[in-house]
């Protein structure tokens, strides 16, 4: 009676894992019974649900909020550029991927005596990316010469 044919459907725990937003599937299950997942703005926890080309995903994943239209659903978990033809991102980029400057001028802001901004040596004390570690002794003078501690 329904004659019309409708677009294939697939898990989003399976689609998750073939566009590569999460490592393991069992990591996709997880992220959608953990309700961070919502398909065209209905909040989802089960993993079986279906997800079909035009639906639009919201993730919240890695700290950060990913928006992305389903364009196709996958068929393995191939390489990168593969899993890229299975969805269109939609959210912006996040704030430092687009160059935004940082809180403090740092055109104002020198190091060791070398006349240099910070900037143009393509660091920023007062800002350190997540996960690199411990600061050096260079880093925690530079820190402590813009906030002023010279003790």
């Amino acid at each position: 009676m329904g004659g019309g044919v409708s677009a294939p459907a697939q898990r989003v725990d399976k689609w998750l894992w073939f566009a590569r937003v999460v490592k393991s599937r069992s990591l996709a299950q997880k992220l959608v019974a953990g309700g961070h997942v919502r398909i065209n703005r209905d909040k989802t926890t089960t993993p079986s649900k279906t997800v079909r080309a035009g639906d639009v995903l919201t993730v919240a994943v890695a700290e950060r909020i990913l928006v992305m239209k389903v364009l196709l659903p996958g068929t393995r978990r191939g390489p990168a550029p593969e899993a890229q033809t299975l969805y269109e991102l939609i959210s912006p980029l996040p704030a430092g991927a687009s160059g935004a400057p940082g809180g403090a001028d740092e055109a104002s802001v020198k190091d060791d005596g070398s006349g240099r901004p910070l900037a143009a040596q393509g660091r920023d004390p007062a800002r350190r990316e997540r996960g690199s570690g411990r600061p050096t002794k260079r880093d925690r003078r530079a820190t402590d010469r813009l906030r002023g501690d010279w003790s």
